[in-house]
């Protein structure tokens, strides 16, 4: 088994491939530009720095709580993103919304009063009650959002804790970085993380039925990727 095993791990070609396709679609040019030199590694028509730094421009608006500017070089990148994917465009109006109440409640140390909410009430009013009446999950998760107006922290149930986790600008950005690479005919997702999820439920079959030694390693440990891009973390320039 051993045996078979060594037999199926990947060349140096095909590892130098996946960590390409991974610096470019989870978004690090400069670490991308780099790998390529050092690897001579084909430069396939997705290695498009001006491509991958305006996904970046985009996803650390997100991060940074500003969605108004991440949907205008959203618009910028491709008019038709958000007109063909209503449900995203709703995800980020709603994040949208949940930023402004957020700066509310951070203004007023969480104890605001009603009348500094009319911006976020104006917001919600304007651009995502239309869209409620189209689909029930939109009605629910607007329901959700308006609420965060309504209880203090502490009464919060979960699902309204949700809303103001930083975890929710990231779960954004990447359905956004996502949208982009289909747009563009793009593989949505980089092949590494399908690799993980094959070898994870390769094992999983595996184990149980004893047909692989103990602590075998078949090629896909992460570490190995990691250090390719940790001083480029996201680039912004």
């Amino acid at each position: 088994m051993e045996q078979k095993i060594a037999e199926m791990k990947p060349n140096k070609g095909d590892i130098n491939s996946v960590i390409m396709d991974y610096l470019i679609s989870e978004g690090y040019p400069a670490a991308a530009e780099k790998f390529a030199q050092e690897t001579n590694l084909f430069q396939s028509d997705a290695f498009d720095l001006s491509s991958i730094r305006e996904r970046v421009d985009i996803r650390n608006a997100i991060l940074a709580g500003r969605i108004e500017d991440a949907i205008e070089l959203l618009n910028e990148t491709n008019t038709m993103i958000l007109d063909e994917t209503p449900l995203l465009h709703f995800k980020l109006l709603q994040l949208q919304l949940v930023e402004i109440i957020r700066s509310v409640l951070e203004k007023n140390n969480g104890k605001p009063a009603s009348a500094e909410f009319r911006p976020a009430l104006e917001f919600a009013t304007n651009q995502l009650a239309p869209r409620a009446p189209t689909d029930p999950q939109y009605l629910s998760a607007l329901e959700k959002t308006m609420a965060l107006m309504i209880f203090d922290a502490d009464k919060m149930i979960p699902e309204m804790k949700e809303l103001l986790d930083l975890q929710l600008r990231e779960t954004v950005a990447g359905e956004v970085n996502k949208a982009i690479l289909e747009s563009q005919g793009l593989k949505p997702e980089a092949r590494i993380r399908e690799l993980v999820r094959a070898r994870a439920w390769a094992e999983a079959q595996a184990k149980p039925l004893h047909l692989l030694p103990a602590n075998s390693d078949i090629g896909l440990d992460g570490d190995n990727v990691s250090a390719a891009h940790d001083s480029d973390a996201m680039v912004t320039g």
